[in-house]
């Protein structure tokens, strides 16, 4: 595709990279043995639980579980997107693009400090029209009749983008590249006949900011006055839309605002609209963000809790407000993991957050959030709800609806514990359930018992025992003889690691962190990065290749058993042909050969 940066000079530029470098001239990083540490920058702590590998280019918080390579802590730290961090790390080390049609398909990073530039204008100019404008007496009055009072609404930067189609534009400049600024920030909208106009009028502005302070987009409600004047008006809110430098599926409201009010956040409440955020930071609770008109998702939730380990999502009580409850519970399945608690405040019917607390003031608010439902309580009440626990069949049907939900959560304490209370609602044994909710299409097969103490911590797949070895010495795949034996086999994960090993020995010096970027815009991206932070407890190379051959034999014969079951169904029904026949009596022969070196 024209404009696109080609892969070889990716992998060419992470294996030139110097991660240690690219951290450390923006955190301060301490040597501690092969490996660099720090305070995570992504997460609050006292004691330094941020690791960076030289070796694998690679970096993992043991803390809030961030990892990625040098890419992946420019787009995070630096809020770039993937375009602008290789451009970042090209321009690092000297290197110069080779864009497929010479030219990039992305606005470079200069280009987007000047939209970042020209949206601190656009905010600075509506906060000055709340105090000026003829028509802000309207907006004024409509922020005090919600008990808004100035302390805060400068706090949170308010403002009113007045009457008018063409208001922006005369105000910073009838010019081509400023109203290029404002088309691809958002605040122009171009007409089929080369005109523009302004995307706000007559609303209550409020500045959408990101992690550093930067206004990055605009939500804007409109006025009452404004609302009533018949059926064809105004949508009441209307977000920024999506940009180079906005992206609501990542962003939330009020973020930026509770990290500056507090240094440390026990938790963090997750509201539906700007002026719950504003009122509740009002009166005390500066602790609530609101997504952008989208329901939440798992960007929102791991940017929440490298902040904190608690999150309470608080929704009306009523029908429409616990099915956004539940889409936030489903969203919210990959990332529970162990020490992160969600929960679920429901409010009286009529009431939102901002009436809530005005009604009923901080400390009873604050006790209702103390008092919310747990992540498992609301999840099995609602799976209850349609059915009933006193039949069979309902307990059937309440383990069919949970088990492909539980089959989403990381594995650990959580995910267990959990599974154990839907084995005690449908009377069945842990054991069983387990292997249900591990394997989801074993439902139906015979579970044979195992010990407590086997079953307390299941070993990695073959395959993940594997990719963790590669993952931590890349250089070993020059060490692994002929993979044909793994072919065609119906090994989940299998597929993979004959890729990696395959891309490993066409590239012989490839870096850890060079492997997971490869790899970035497929399936398996995020799974390698996990894989990646794995760490052994005795780092000796010989045990290391031992251990990874070993792991690739296995994997050989499981497939060779595989081929001949197969074949062995189709002799006894007479279907082999000449060539699978010879194939079969092989197949036999090398599986002797397997059983007989393995008992040695």
């Amino acid at each position: 595709m024209a404009g696109r940066i080609p892969q070889f000079f990716i992998d060419d530029l992470l294996n030139r990279v110097d991660i240690v470098e690219i951290i450390d001239s923006r955190v301060s990083l301490k040597k501690a043995g092969r490996e660099y540490t720090a305070c995570c920058p992504f997460h609050n702590e006292k004691t330094p639980s941020f690791t960076v590998s030289p070796n694998k280019q690679f970096f993992h918080c043991f803390g809030c579980g961030a990892h990625g390579t040098a890419v992946g802590f420019l787009m995070e730290y630096n809020h770039m997107s993937f375009p602008e961090a290789i451009e970042e790390l090209a321009r690092h080390c000297g290197l110069e693009i080779p864009y497929e049609d010479g030219k990039p398909d992305f606005v470079p990073q200069k280009q987007n400090n000047d939209l970042y530039d020209m949206l601190n204008k656009v905010d600075q100019f509506y906060q000055q029209q709340l105090r000026n404008h003829s028509q802000a007496s309207r907006a004024v009055d409509y922020l005090k009749n919600r008990g808004l009072d100035g302390k805060t609404a400068a706090e949170f930067g308010v403002g009113f983008a007045p009457p008018g189609w063409d208001t922006l534009l005369p105000q910073f400049g009838q010019n081509n590249k400023i109203e290029e600024a404002l088309i691809a920030t958002g605040m122009l909208i171009k007409k089929d006949n080369g005109g523009c106009y302004d995307r706000f009028r007559d609303r209550i502005m409020f500045p959408i900011r990101d992690r550093r302070g930067r206004t990055i987009a605009f939500g804007g409600r409109i006025l009452p006055d404004t609302q009533e004047k018949g059926a064809k008006a105004p949508a009441k809110y209307l977000n920024s839309p999506e940009t180079a430098l906005f992206h609501k599926g990542q962003e939330l409201y009020g973020l930026y605002e509770a990290r500056q009010a507090l240094r440390d956040i026990p938790r963090l409440i997750v509201v539906e609209g700007y002026m719950d955020v504003v009122s509740l930071a009002q009166a005390g609770i500066q602790y609530a963000v609101a997504t952008l008109g989208t329901a939440t998702t798992v960007d929102h939730l791991n940017r929440l809790f490298r902040l904190t380990q608690e999150v309470v999502f608080c929704f009306d009580g009523d029908r429409a407000g616990r099915e956004a409850a539940w889409r936030a519970l489903e969203n919210a399945l990959p990332v529970m993991g162990e020490g992160r608690q969600i929960r679920f405040m429901f409010l009286p019917d009529g009431e939102d957050p901002d009436t809530q607390v005005k009604r009923v003031g901080k400390s009873e608010f604050e006790a209702s959030i103390d008092a919310a439902m747990p992540f498992s309580e609301f999840f099995f009440q609602r799976l209850r709800e349609s059915t009933s626990m006193q039949s069979i069949d309902g307990r059937a049907k309440l383990v069919e609806q949970a088990r492909p939900l539980l089959s989403k959560m990381p594995d650990g304490i959580f995910k267990q514990l959990m599974t154990e209370q839907l084995a005690q609602l449908a009377r069945m044994d842990t054991t069983g359930m387990n292997q249900l909710v591990t394997n989801p299409s074993s439902m139906g097969q015979s579970h044979r018992p195992v010990s407590h103490k086997a079953s307390q911590k299941t070993p990695p797949s073959p395959v993940r025992f594997a990719l963790q070895r590669l993952l931590h010495q890349p250089q070993m795949a020059q060490e692994i003889g002929d993979t044909s034996h793994l072919q065609g086999g119906d090994v989940p994960g299998l597929n993979l690691l004959l890729e990696v090993l395959e891309f490993l020995k066409k590239n012989p010096t490839l870096k850890t962190g060079t492997l997971i970027e490869h790899f970035r815009d497929t399936e398996h991206g995020k799974h390698l990065q996990k894989l990646a932070a794995w760490e052994p407890e005795f780092n000796e190379p010989v045990s290391l290749l031992s251990e990874l051959s070993d792991t690739l034999k296995k994997l050989a014969e499981t497939c060779l058993r595989q081929r001949y079951e197969n074949l062995l169904i189709r002799s006894n029904q007479g279907q082999l042909t000449n060539e699978e026949e010879a194939e079969f009596s092989a197949l036999f022969e090398q599986l002797k050969q397997y059983k007989q070196s393995s008992t040695k």
